[in-house]
């Protein structure tokens, strides 16, 4: 059997389980269930999809011409696209939903001040000022901004954050 003819057999049950793999971790992602377990299994293996899919359309390229012919093709294909550019359009309004929502949490503590730490990790300025300097970043005011203080340190943000919300020890000093 000759390299085409393999690869052609195993084309379309290829698509299909891999169309059932990515259909259940896509479902699993949406309802938020297993996202650990689901996430790179859905992004990679919906990635290899594409080359059983693209076989699968060569070797019956004829028949999928045939749909052409009938208004159902045209019709679902005008309504797919309708879709994904409304779907595109709504991701692509600024201010909206979308995007990795751990960032948009880390953009929002980034520009916390030393006072809305402080109420954050549920202690007083003075102890998150001292956390801040224990890495040896210098605070001068309460009112400086996590992004203030990693510029003027040359520190990374997440340090900062990591070192001012940190859970305190039994001996008082921040949990390395």
């Amino acid at each position: 059997m000759s390299a085409k003819e393999t690869l052609f057999r195993y084309a379309t049950p290829l698509t299909t389980w891999l169309f059932l793999i990515s259909l259940v971790s896509g479902v699993a992602l949406f309802f938020h269930v297993g996202n650990r377990y689901f996430h790179a299994m859905h992004e990679i293996l919906s990635m290899a999809l594409i080359v059983p899919f693209g076989l699968h359309v060569w070797r019956n390229w004829r028949t999928l011409m045939g749909y052409f012919r009938r208004s159902a093709m045209w019709i679902s294909t005008a309504v797919c696209l309708a879709a994904a550019v409304a779907f595109a359009y709504a991701g692509a309004g600024e201010g909206r939903g979308g995007g990795n929502p751990r960032m948009a949490a880390f953009g929002a503590l980034n520009n916390a001040s030393v006072t809305a730490l402080a109420a954050l990790a549920r202690t007083d300025e003075a102890t998150v000022t001292g956390r801040l300097e224990a890495i040896g970043v210098e605070v001068t005011s309460a009112e400086d901004t996590v992004a203030g203080l990693a510029r003027a340190s040359g520190r990374d943000g997440f340090e900062l954050l990591n070192a001012a919300l940190a859970p305190a020890q039994a001996g008082g000093r921040p949990a390395p």
